[in-house]
């Protein structure tokens, strides 16, 4: 390596350089909470006056990321946050988390990578390293970024450094969390790499690096799309299970007791979060480019986001084999986020469960207690008290199977249960019906 490079790479595993986060959501916050904690002065940049007040004053907006940690870190002068982003060139590594949705046509929508990439690139110095975390197709690291921030004559692997590391978040989960999850690592160059790993090293356990930008870009899709593809199996195993008349839990719970050669993947009403739903359509879409028919992903998309209208299908079913229509009847839906006990529903399958219903003619209702207050297209929705609108509700659809819910209180106050979730399971009653 040279001497630039062998200056960063010091500096940053004695822990005396400064950071700064590129975006302050679910991946930037709890990101820049782990590399303050691992001794760097980190700055988060957002264009949110919300987020970055709220982290300056030592506040947390993200469940998992504890207040008393960010409060610790701004006082000790570790953490900061920033709207001006005259402060990137200050920094002696910038991490890019920011959000990669897809457009109306199902297209990558990179506008906010190109735009973190233009800010850096306009204050990018020699000795600086630049890591691109937001999900992406493989070739965005160097067919995008990079060509941005050797615009001004600088040299990649020389005098600035460029990798990839896919941002493994899993919002709730108790168990892992951003330090105990190993951390993939991609370099442009050989160079790149060893001052990426010398980074993470502060805040991660395990880094582990692979051989290119685009072989780390590509480990982030084949997660999320296996866990894509297996949910659209077994979701479509419940669907063929319903025209047999065979209990789909039951199957997946006795498949479950064989030791090798299985993993038990379970159905729902859809898919939500921001990853399993869109990754694997940002590698169909790359493969389109070159050709080629991702076939896999396409049918597993389209079984997935077929579930809300199964779950209605089920529900109109329900009511009417109690002499009720979808129209004019009462609907609570419980559990509006995308997963149990997190406070997200970004693509939540239980909006599109609301919207279905709702234009049947449903009066929908639902009660969630991470959210209280839910956005929809042109109003806003209010989380009704639980076991009062239990009572006045003519179905209970569970679409999201928090942990504090009281499942046979709601089971013998509501007159019937649509369980996506198999949150029932152990309660025996005629008012249950599960897909």
């Amino acid at each position: 390596m040279n001497d630039l490079a062998e200056r960063l790479e010091g500096k940053l595993r004695a822990g005396q350089g400064r950071l700064g986060t590129l975006g302050l959501g679910y991946v930037g916050l709890p990101l820049s909470v782990e590399f303050a904690t691992g001794g760097l002065r980190v700055t988060g940049f957002d264009l949110s006056p919300e987020k970055v007040a709220a982290v300056n004053r030592g506040e947390s907006y993200i469940k998992d990321v504890p207040p008393a940690r960010v409060k610790a870190l701004v006082s000790e002068g570790r953490l900061d946050a920033s709207s001006d982003f005259a402060g990137l060139a200050e920094c002696d590594a910038v991490i890019i988390c920011v959000p990669t949705p897809l457009g109306k046509t199902k297209d990558p929508d990179l506008s906010m990578v190109v735009d973190a990439a233009k800010a850096i690139a306009e204050r990018l110095r020699p000795g600086q390293l630049v890591v691109l975390e937001s999900t992406t197709y493989p070739g965005t690291t160097e067919e995008l970024i990079l060509p941005l921030l050797q615009a001004k004559g600088l040299t990649v692997g020389e005098s600035f450094f460029l990798a990839f590391s896919p941002e493994r978040v899993d919002p709730g989960n108790a168990r892992f969390n951003t330090r105990n999850t190993p951390k993939i690592i991609g370099g442009v160059t050989p160079a790149c790499t060893r001052v990426a790993q010398a980074l993470y090293s502060r805040a991660i356990d395990t880094v582990i690096p692979v051989s290119s930008t685009q072989t780390a870009e590509m480990v982030k899709l084949l997660e999320n799309t296996f866990r894509s593809v297996n949910i659209g199996l077994v979701n479509e195993v419940a669907l063929m299970c319903d025209r047999l008349g065979v209990d789909v839990w039951e199957v997946i719970e006795a498949a479950a007791s064989k030791p090798f050669g299985f993993m038990p993947f379970y159905p729902g009403p859809g898919l939500g979060g921001h990853c399993i739903p869109i990754d694997p359509l940002y590698l169909s879409w790359k493969l389109k480019t070159l050709n080629y028919r991702a076939r896999f992903i396409e049918l597993a998309g389209e079984i997935n986001s077929g579930m809300p209208d199964y779950v209605c299908e089920v529900v109109a079913d329900a009511l009417n084999e109690r002499e009720k229509s979808v129209k004019g009847s009462r609907v609570l839906v419980l559990g509006v986020t995308y997963k149990r006990d997190i406070e997200d529903v970004r693509e939540s399958p239980a909006l599109d469960i609301i919207k279905i219903l709702e234009k049947k003619g449903a009066r929908v209702g639902y009660n969630d207690p991470y959210v209280p207050e839910l956005q929809m297209d042109t109003s806003v929705m209010r989380s009704q008290d639980l076991l009062p609108s239990v009572r006045a509700a003519d179905l209970v659809v569970i679409v999201t199977d928090h942990s504090s819910y009281p499942y046979r209180e709601i089971v013998e106050a509501a007159p019937v249960v649509v369980d996506t979730r198999n949150a029932t399971r152990g309660i025996r009653s005629p008012k249950i019906v599960k897909i």
